[in-house]
């Protein structure tokens, strides 16, 4: 008979399994996010912007979500505008990932992204922000800010028109919490803005 291999705890797992305080803030933060994104979703809803977009982006009301293993951490997700097709998507996606930062994404593959290639090539290449993400992998689901999924658009060297797919994210530090609807809502219209000719 084969003795089994001893599974043991560290002296920090062993406070932690015994603890579960820990567990209940966890899921209070959890809710918290919903209760933020639930906020945002309102004030999205409101945006003049959305009324320039195809009529069928706007055919989903927002959609939260949640999960427990982005890249093994929890996170919750928002997203709104969602045409999301195996072709063709055009999306915005709030984003919270525990112990890493809130961010909020455009997303455009297929036809969307050649309808605006050109007037988002035009905007971002007119104004210098240095707030502004780009991907730099055609990786629909990482959502991550290193270098190999995305850059500053500032250091963007590439064609938007060449890309399969096209992220363009602004990220909100967690802990800058207390504004983080303000600075989310005003991302949210600049991502809006990036589509319209100026």
């Amino acid at each position: 008979m084969q003795e089994s291999s001893k599974v043991s705890l560290s002296a920090f797992e062993r406070q932690l399994v015994t603890d579960a305080n820990w567990i209940l803030t966890k899921n209070r933060i959890i809710e918290k996010v919903y209760l933020l994104f639930g906020n945002l979703s309102e004030l999205y809803k409101v945006e003049p912007l959305l009324q320039k977009l195809p009529a069928e982006a706007l055919l989903s009301s927002p959609k939260i979500a949640k999960g427990e293993n982005y890249e093994g951490l929890p996170y919750v997700m928002l997203d709104y505008p969602r045409c999301f097709g195996k072709e063709d998507t055009l999306a915005i996606r709030t984003f919270f990932w525990w112990g890493n930062f809130f961010s909020i994404t455009l997303q455009l593959k297929g036809n969307y992204l050649k309808e605006y290639a050109s007037v988002i090539q035009q905007n971002i290449t007119t104004t210098a922000d240095e707030e502004l993400w780009i991907n730099t992998a055609d990786e629909e689901w990482m959502h991550h800010f290193r270098s190999d999924n995305m850059i500053r658009t500032t250091e963007h060297q590439q064609s938007i028109s060449d890309k399969k797919i096209l992220k363009l994210a602004v990220q909100c530090k967690l802990e800058e919490w207390d504004n983080a609807e303000t600075k989310l809502t005003n991302s949210f219209q600049r991502l809006l803005d990036l589509l319209q000719e100026h």
